[in-house]
């Protein structure tokens, strides 16, 4: 297992800087308005031959009322308790805060094993801050600078001595299945890389317009209160992933920030959160759009719904708020908007349910694993050809430019995760988008892939005797 480190500190100190130098990548906003980071924030790193599980942290503000910053402080206290070790971070440039004493005296309190960073010594100037951190009682001061990478010797140090055993990576797992069947043939191997992805958690994310109810149904599915919620609109910032197990199936649910129109989003902060959440449900497998009941797939979730499926991802649609809704008009709106905004996806799967109340959640499992199946689908190749072979024999194609008679040849998978065809042809400049269209809702038909992008693309075959001498 990895190493868990929680990163402290109060706000405005350089965690999510640092979060985002241990993990290799720019995956924390990072901005100079202080309190951006409110949920907690996991990914895996790496420091040499150390793996990491970091938890970036919301800065520490003291609060004794029920409000959103108390509840902040109880996500980040969860941090600290189910973490390993903490990295307790204080900004040396402007020496220490009461805050920065008043937290180190609860992470003291926790008695778990605290590395103390000076954050910001990038030169000489920063001497007596760090000599005056000795007074936090959390052991010696690191001078570090999550910036620029100094320290990170000094900091991977301190860390060996919490090494674990982990297991394989991914990246190892599709090396040792290249390795172990050098003899088999592409087809034989990617049969064999299509298992081993199949055995990895879901990515599952999810996304919809803000207040619509996404991290109370994360929370719902988790049945824990993992996500910050409240009353407050856009309290999400960040896409947040988590750990799940459904059924025995692994899962990785994100969590992600609301997405208004792009006209009304002016601030930066606002646009930076949008783009970690488009990047989050780019990159997963499975997408859930959550819509309110009050107000079914307006022309934003229509909007997000399309990137969704133009990314190449597996949809699905839940509809929240089921319990207090007018079902009757909300069902008609759902279904029209469905047959006439969202034809490029037939038979997206849509959900009700009620995160508040926990209904409809094993529904919406069901409705995912069955979408994702159908992603990954892999046609077999006499199937696919004996339903080519039956379309160019009811239909055939129609002429091309100059009145030529249009030949395809053959149809092959080329991937999954959407199904991607290749068909190969003559003359593949001259067939029209409809017949392209026809062949595609067919197939889908066909083979039971309604609800997910379908991707065909018409190549030239190569002429045989084009290279022969005459």
């Amino acid at each position: 297992m990895s190493i868990k480190v929680a990163i402290v500190g109060r706000p405005n100190v350089g965690k999510s800087t640092l979060f985002n130098r241990l993990v290799g990548r720019k995956i924390a906003i990072v901005h100079d308005m202080p309190g951006v980071t409110r949920d907690r924030k996991e990914a895996d790193a790496k420091i040499r031959d150390l793996k990491l599980k970091i938890v970036d942290t919301a800065g520490y503000e003291f609060s004794t009322k029920d409000n959103l910053e108390q509840r902040m402080w109880l996500q980040t206290k969860r941090a600290i308790e189910e973490s390993d070790v903490c990295l307790f971070l204080f900004d040396a440039r402007e020496g220490l805060h009461p805050y920065d004493e008043h937290l180190a005296g609860l992470v003291r309190e926790s008695q778990k094993p605290v590395i103390l960073l000076a954050n910001k010594c990038e030169g000489k100037a920063q001497e007596d801050s760090i000599f005056e951190a000795y007074k936090l009682g959390l052991g010696q001061p690191i001078p570090f600078s999550a910036e620029h990478g100094l320290g990170m010797q000094d900091l991977y140090d301190a860390l060996k001595k919490f090494d674990k055993k982990d297991e394989i990576s991914f990246e190892e797992q599709d090396k040792q299945i290249k390795l172990e069947n050098a003899d088999l043939s592409p087809e034989e191997i990617e049969a064999k890389r299509d298992e081993a992805y199949l055995k990895r958690p879901i990515q599952l994310a999810f996304v919809g317009r803000p207040n619509v109810g996404k991290s109370t149904l994360v929370n719902a599915l988790l049945n824990d209160e993992r996500m910050l919620t409240g009353a407050e609109a856009g309290v999400t910032r960040d896409a947040i992933s988590t750990d799940w197990e459904w059924n025995g199936r692994k899962i990785k649910l994100v969590d992600t920030a609301g997405l208004r129109k792009q006209a009304r989003v002016d601030s930066s902060l606002e646009k930076m959160s949008a783009a970690s959440t488009k990047r989050a449900a780019f990159l997963a497998q499975v997408v859930v759009l959550v819509l309110d009941a009050d107000a079914v797939l307006d022309k934003q979730d229509l909007t997000i719904a399309r990137q969704v499926l133009d990314e190449g991802r597996a949809l699905v649609i839940a509809v929240n708020k089921w319990d207090i809704a007018n079902r009757k008009e909300a069902l008609d709106r759902l279904n029209y908007k469905l047959q006439t905004s969202l034809s490029q996806a037939e038979g997206v799967p849509t959900v009700t349910v009620s995160a508040l109340k926990h209904e409809g959640l094993d529904k919406l499992m069901r409705a995912v694993l069955k979408v994702y199946d159908r992603w990954n689908l892999r046609v077999p190749t006499a199937p696919l050809n004996n339903w080519f072979r039956d379309m160019m024999e009811n239909c055939p194609p129609p002429l091309g430019k100059n009145n030529r008679r249009i030949k395809l040849k053959y149809i092959t998978q080329a991937k999954t995760r959407p199904p991607s065809f290749y068909i190969f042809s003559s003359n593949p400049e001259g067939l029209p988008d409809s017949y392209l269209r026809y062949l595609t809702n067919s197939l889908r038909e066909t083979f039971d892939m309604r609800g997910i992008p379908v991707r065909i693309t018409v190549r030239k075959s190569e002429n045989p005797y084009a290279n022969k001498k005459k």
